[in-house]
């Protein structure tokens, strides 16, 4: 028995690249005015972005259980040509297993887009055509950016807008995407704070009030230049950003004791946000 390479099909950068070719789809239909073929891309896209998580673990996650031929694939053991993989429907289950913040509310969404998928390509229905974009779309970014999460990536580099030389409109798409991505989670984080007792919410955020970032281990996974308090806008608790220096300003120069000093005004961007309350943390890319 000879073991080879197990089929792009069921590997992470076989999905995965994939995936990114139809979110490319996707922009093109967008910019032409083609709103059902952009959701019809950017289902496929999504479906595939999440089977290239499962991948990552193992490709057996992703091959169908029922199907010999592929189980054996994922092994590498090649005994037949037809590689076969899970239902979207398994798929999202799956996913729910690896992030909790691929809540029901998530699975239901990415569900929902699939049965649009299936009546598209299956049928005689158009039922994307009466999706409206501002339906849909802030949840879907939402739930790729919790699947990247897995992977280790971000939208950007899913979007391929982290290349030195990307087009303007997919740096600009990809911008408005991180942006609503992280919409979603301030609103799911929102909801899971709130289902929690009115007492315990209460105390939590009075608690935070006395808190530093000295006060956590491994608060951030970003190494900033510099740390400050924000008011949470999932709890309303204390939070906190760290950022990274991008510019600075000499307000003024002083003749001091030991001669001319500067007083000096510096710029952060913020990469992370981090709140200890309710979870939330995601990148926030705002400025100090």
């Amino acid at each position: 028995m000879t073991i080879k390479p197990i089929p792009a099909a069921l590997t992470k950068e076989g999905l995965l690249g994939k995936s990114k070719i139809y979110m490319l789809r996707a922009f093109r239909s967008k910019r032409a005015d083609e709103f059902d073929e952009y959701q019809l891309w950017s289902a496929l896209a999504l479906e595939l972005l999440g089977k290239a998580a499962l991948a990552s673990i193992h490709p057996s996650l992703v091959a169908d259980p029922t199907h010999s031929d592929s189980m054996f694939a994922a092994s590498g053991i090649h005994i037949g040509t037809d590689i076969k993989t899970i239902t979207a429907k398994t798929l999202y289950i799956r996913l729910s297993h690896l992030s909790k913040y691929f809540d029901n509310r998530v699975k239901d969404f990415c569900d929902s887009i699939s049965l649009r998928r299936n009546s598209e390509l299956h049928s005689g229905e158009a039922p994307f055509q009466q999706m409206r974009l501002e339906a849909w779309e802030g949840r879907y970014w939402h739930a790729a950016q919790i699947i990247l999460d897995v992977l280790h990536s971000s939208l950007e580099e899913w979007l391929g807008a982290d290349q030195a030389r990307a087009p303007k409109e997919l740096v600009s798409e990809a911008a408005a995407a991180a942006i609503q991505a992280a919409i979603g989670r301030v609103s799911q984080a929102k909801d899971h704070f709130e289902s929690r007792p009115m007492k315990e919410r209460k105390r939590a955020i009075e608690e935070s009030r006395t808190k530093h970032t000295y006060h956590y281990t491994k608060l951030f996974r970003v190494i900033g230049d510099h740390e400050w308090e924000v008011e949470c806008p999932a709890c309303t608790s204390r939070a906190f950003l760290a950022g990274v220096a991008y510019g600075e300003e000499v307000l003024d120069e002083v003749s001091g004791e030991e001669g001319w000093e500067e007083e000096v005004q510096k710029f952060y961007g913020a990469e992370e946000l981090r709140c200890p309350v309710c979870d939330i943390n995601r990148g926030s890319k705002v400025y100090h």
